[in-house]
């Protein structure tokens, strides 16, 4: 039921250079632009919104994504509750949620913001989460990146090379071993780095902490997330979680927490919502796919709502193949919380994983009668159709394109229904835009050459037209990268 993708990544995309996080200029990321990278350290702060998209992409060829659009959308939710507190109020934020049981989470300049599953199965609650995230954001609003690499007196571009190569290899799982061998030569810059840590954590942690405030958060869940971090490096025999390796955790840094959180109270307290534990639920299924009864087992250990037990309870159900048994315990929950619109999308999903296309076709749409534009309910239901109806399911998935431009599971869908639709050159263009989205962009410019010769064969002049412009586009990201 959760999926994942995973593909190469080549030695020179690793070094890719990239800048840190304002918003890009108007009309930047209409039209499926591609990152504009640049070799002008001075041009750098402009810049850095399309860079930090350009390692995005990088880090999507690295690494194992979790496919999960339920989780997906919450996540985003959660981010737009406190970028409006974070002073990134005007960011275009972009959210990759990766497949790794680790608790680690990073935001990289640029807007760009990663969530591991395992941050949902190591925090019981959803303050503990936005918490992280708040902290996250604060290191882009602060501008810790940038800051900390103008302190290298000699050229910028390499040094930023070298760190953001680290963080890719750190984010994907490779720990502090891979960032150092990330670095080679740049080991005196690491080192200045590092002594500035300690300092940029703080900074990012009081500001995180007013965002949570202000977002109607509880303070107090970012100290008790670094209470149950630090018990579990205790537990560990001093192995620190993925998240600390990047993020150095001192005792002096908790007191200071406590001591601002104490301070603070949440402006608009939010009243209970079992969704964080549904999702959570989902998180845990994702990373004991192999025994999902461990999952279970783990919900079981917190004090979760039993809301959240049963919803994991018809999740297993459907993963072991009792698609009715499961389908009838969703359909329970559903009317026990009708405003949830988790619940009928997630039996829609049960329903379409079981080859009940029909069925989730037709839950599917009656969500969105109340929900126009759910994203979830839209890309299911596109999925669905494409058993059925291929032209439909064209029309909806590359609306849902247009709106979700850096989503690269929406060009393989879209790719896929215009195939079968009779659209062979636009398929052609959306598979080669599912490869740069995933770092393949010499994959990506072959796949456009055939895109046009199937245009030119067919007539399809507007498609023609479409493809020798993204053509243009890719090359020229292609050779700005090999400078780098």
């Amino acid at each position: 039921m959760l999926r994942k993708t995973r593909t190469c990544l080549t030695t020179g995309a690793i070094a890719l250079t990239l800048a840190l996080g304002s918003p890009p200029p108007a009309g930047a990321t209409e039209d499926y632009g591609l990152p504009s990278l640049t070799g002008n350290s001075q041009a750098m702060t402009g810049e850095e919104f399309r860079l930090g998209r350009a390692w995005l992409r990088q880090f999507r060829a690295r690494v194992s994504t979790w496919q999960d659009p339920i989780a997906q959308e919450y996540v985003e939710s959660l981010v737009s509750r406190l970028l409006p507190h974070s002073g990134l109020s005007d960011t275009d934020t972009v959210v990759t949620l990766v497949e790794n049981r680790a608790l680690n989470a990073f935001a990289v300049p640029g807007g760009v913001i990663g969530v591991n599953a395992g941050l949902f199965a190591f925090a019981s609650e959803e303050d503990a989460v936005a918490s992280v995230l708040a902290h996250e954001l604060g290191h882009l609003s602060q501008r810790h990146y940038s800051r900390g690499q103008a302190r290298a007196e000699q050229t910028q571009l390499p040094a930023m090379a070298a760190m953001l190569a680290g963080m890719l290899i750190a984010a994907s799982g490779g720990g502090d071993a891979g960032i150092a061998a990330a670095m080679g030569s740049q080991a005196a810059f690491v080192q200045d780095q590092l002594a500035y840590s300690r300092r940029f954590e703080q900074e990012a942690d009081r500001l995180g902490l007013q965002t949570m405030a202000q977002a109607g958060f509880d303070p107090d869940a970012m100290v008790r997330m670094f209470r149950a971090m630090q018990r579990q490096v205790s537990l560990q025999g001093g192995n620190p979680p993925e998240f600390l390796l990047t993020h150095p955790l001192t005792e002096s840094r908790i007191s200071d927490a406590e001591s601002r959180a104490t301070q603070l109270e949440p402006m608009r307290p939010r009243e209970g919502d079992p969704t964080y534990h549904l999702v959570r639920a989902r998180a845990l299924l994702a990373v004991n796919q192999r025994d999902p009864q461990q999952a279970a087992t783990r919900l079981a250990q917190d004090d979760t709502p039993a809301v959240a037990r049963r919803y994991l309870d018809a999740l297993i159900a459907a993963h072991q193949g009792q698609t009715d048994t499961a389908l009838n315990q969703l359909d329970g929950l559903a009317r026990e919380l009708p405003d949830l619109a988790l619940l009928p999308v997630s039996a829609a999903e049960v329903a379409f994983e079981a080859g009940r296309y029909d069925e989730a076709i037709e839950r599917s749409r009656r969500l969105l009668r109340l929900m126009p534009g759910h994203v979830p309910a839209t890309r299911i239901l596109g999925e669905a159709l494409l058993q059925r109806d291929p032209g439909e399911a064209y029309r909806i998935l590359n609306e849902l394109a247009s709106r979700r431009s850096e989503d690269p599971q929406i060009f393989t869908l879209l790719a896929e229904a215009a195939g079968r639709s009779g659209r062979e050159a636009w398929g052609h263009l959306a598979r080669a835009e599912q490869m740069q989205l995933t770092g393949e962009i010499d994959r990506a410019i072959r796949q456009l050459d055939v895109a046009r010769r199937v245009a030119e064969q067919s007539g399809e002049t507007n498609a023609l037209a479409r493809i020798e412009q993204r053509r243009e586009d890719f090359v020229g990201y292609r050779e700005t990268m090999e400078k780098f």
